[in-house]
């Protein structure tokens, strides 16, 4: 199986809910491919895919202070972030023929719902006669789950399994009551009856009429968070800007709360169009001015707040709200991406926060 290259409970029998659909067995009996082709001329944006499939959940375990929750969907393609020359493209990572299930991984804070994105997260799949899967599994991104783990998996066909999720410690700084946690690594174990009929049930709905469209699918409604991004956050608002194409939004603060060190803080929260989730793994910087002059011109850090969620912020003297900032993205999200992101988030020019 081709492996990325840039990043080194009970069950609830939750499935999700689709109108008019149908399951990939009666899809694509006839087909030597369980996938719909890509959309012609896909734009450079966040795009109505393909298709819409539903998931069935696992189950849930605690990782120390944090919670783990496990589900699968059927294998597909996604996309990995990569340089080439300089410049950042995706690159599709097909299922392999005998990968049976996406198997997916939300991480989050439990007191807060605040979910843990970019972070290593280490799966490992064992039955009765050992080992089938072991590996960091890629951080992702899709429009229907948000912020997630994820990857194709080849089980050993109907049997009952035990998946041990491995937490690192969170790589970036964390603020109020977050502070000194989630440092070190933690693991949670979830066992499950996989049943390949059970995963043919599972929704499945082609949309022919719609993809390629601009716009996005809804949220899943699951009894866990997405990383949506929350409409009130620390401090006083400067404003927000958006990218040209109108994917992202950021939103700026200035934020005089002690959690955030002795300086005010520029506190900036993205969030995608559509389904507003916050976007980690990005690099972000900022240009503050004040009375003509540059009061700051400098990197924006990824920080972990249990009420701004994921943020990028720095200490700012002096920042009040009649700063003028200026955010600039230079270096995309690289997150992998589910079908309708995987063309988005690139080239996004310096946004002007009013």
């Amino acid at each position: 199986m081709q492996r990325r290259r840039f990043l080194g409970a009970a069950g609830l029998g939750l499935t999700g809910s689709l109108a008019g659909c149908t399951s990939v067995t009666s899809l694509f009996q006839t087909s030597n491919s369980r996938e719909p082709p890509l959309v012609e001329n896909r734009p450079d944006a966040i795009y109505i895919p393909t298709h819409e499939e539903g998931m069935e959940m696992i189950g849930m375990g605690d990782a120390g202070d944090l919670k783990v929750g496990l589900m699968y969907s059927y294998a597909h393609r996604f996309w990995m972030v990569e340089n080439d020359g300089g410049e950042w493209v995706s690159t599709e990572v097909p299922f392999e023929s005998d990968d049976t299930v996406h198997l997916m991984a939300i991480v989050w804070e439990p007191e807060t719902g605040v979910v843990v994105p970019s972070t290593d997260v280490t799966v490992e799949v064992t039955n009765s006669d050992g080992l089938v899967y072991q590996e960091v599994v890629y951080p992702m991104f899709s429009q229907q789950m948000g912020v997630h783990y994820g990857d194709n998996v080849a089980l050993d066909g109907n049997d009952v399994y035990t998946v041990t999720v491995t937490v690192a410690g969170v790589p970036f700084e964390r603020f109020g009551s977050f502070e000194g946690k989630f440092a070190e690594a933690a693991t949670a174990e979830i066992q499950f009856d996989y049943r390949e009929g059970k995963r043919n049930d599972i929704p499945y709905q082609l949309l022919e009429d719609r993809q390629g469209e601009r716009g996005a699918l809804p949220a899943m409604e699951m009894e866990m968070p997405t990383g949506v991004a929350p409409d009130s956050l620390p401090g006083e608002t400067i404003g927000e800007g958006t990218s040209e194409n109108e994917d992202l939004t950021f939103r700026a603060q200035a934020v005089t709360d002690e959690r955030f060190g002795d300086a005010p803080y520029l506190l900036v929260s993205p969030r995608t169009r559509y389904n507003g989730y916050l976007v980690p793994g990005m690099s972000l910087s900022a240009t503050v001015e004040r009375d003509g002059e540059t009061a700051f011109d400098g990197e924006l850090r990824a920080g972990l707040d249990p009420e701004a969620g994921l943020h990028y912020g720095a200490p700012v003297e002096g920042l009040t709200v009649d700063d003028g900032v200026t955010v600039a993205v230079d270096v995309p999200t690289q997150l992998a991406r589910h079908e309708g992101y995987e063309t988005a988030f690139f080239d996004v020019d310096d946004v002007t926060v009013a």
